[in-house]
């Protein structure tokens, strides 16, 4: 069943590149730019930056590091990383790789970063304890998660659409997982200390997205709810977007929680 998830979401991700293109400078961009200030890459300095994306991150880093600097952006989905090399071409020290960073192998980093990835590996624990691990002794570590219910709403009307479109039962709540005991910041110090982390800081970045219709759509094409629509009809998408858009005018939510956490520390050995 894991391996099934984890199929599920790199499809999600895989349909989802072109618009999450799309939905960076509403969404991906403000959130990396808010982890970037806390990670603070540097001249010179070698990052790991996992679970890339389209480098909403990855392509910053690799502008601070600079010439003499390296940003290994590492990604599950092929069309993520594809998009990524096209947006970086000018950028030789960000080396983008199609690869299960649970396993990468390279270590010695000065930085290890990710925005909004840990908690989709199929082990969110042993996933993070491996990240850290690629951090040098003293290297710092930098990972963003959702506050507690960010995003759920997108997901929550888009399922009542779907259902209603598609005259089918409404998609039963997800199992529960880690996340739901560490998605805020007081817990979330203690799960990252507990992984072995020195002078751990969480930093909570508020905000609100304007769900315009354009954007809260995005939020549907250009994320991980992309996967829900795979099930769709292709006759019916048209359909299952208007009334995802009218279920949220029905429901008064005209913006949307995007407010993350970020997650600092050093590796000590």
């Amino acid at each position: 069943m894991a391996d099934d998830r984890q199929t599920e979401i790199r499809g999600a991700f895989d349909a989802a590149a072109a618009d999450f293109t799309a939905l960076r400078r509403h969404l991906w961009e403000p959130i990396a730019a808010a982890a970037l200030a806390v990670a603070d890459p540097r001249p010179g300095e070698r990052v790991l930056d996992a679970c890339c994306g389209t480098g909403a991150s990855a392509i910053p880093s690799a502008r601070l590091v600079g010439a003499d600097g390296q940003v290994d952006a590492v990604d599950v989905s092929g069309p993520m990383v594809d998009e990524l090399r096209r947006l970086s071409a000018d950028l030789p020290q960000l080396r983008a790789h199609q690869a299960d960073v649970t396993t990468w192998p390279d270590e010695g980093y000065d930085l290890v970063q990710s925005a909004l990835g840990i908690f989709f590996f199929p082990d969110m624990t042993a996933g993070t304890d491996h990240l850290i691990s690629r951090a040098r002794p003293g290297g710092r570590v930098v990972f963003t998660i959702w506050r507690g219910e960010s995003m759920a709403a997108a997901g929550r009307h888009l399922g009542l659409a779907i259902a209603e479109v598609t005259n089918t039962p409404v998609p039963a709540p997800r199992p529960p997982h880690l996340i739901d005991r560490v998605n805020q910041a007081d817990p979330y110090a203690v799960w990252l200390t507990e992984r072995g982390l020195a002078d751990v800081e969480v930093t909570v970045h508020e905000r609100a997205l304007t769900m315009t219709p354009e954007v809260a759509w995005l939020v549907i094409v250009g994320s991980g709810f992309r996967g829900a629509l795979a099930k769709v009809p292709a006759e019916l998408v048209d359909t299952v977007r208007e009334t995802y858009l009218a279920s949220l005018r029905d429901g008064g939510v005209t913006e949307l929680d995007a407010t993350t956490l970020i997650g600092a520390g050093r590796r000590l050995t």
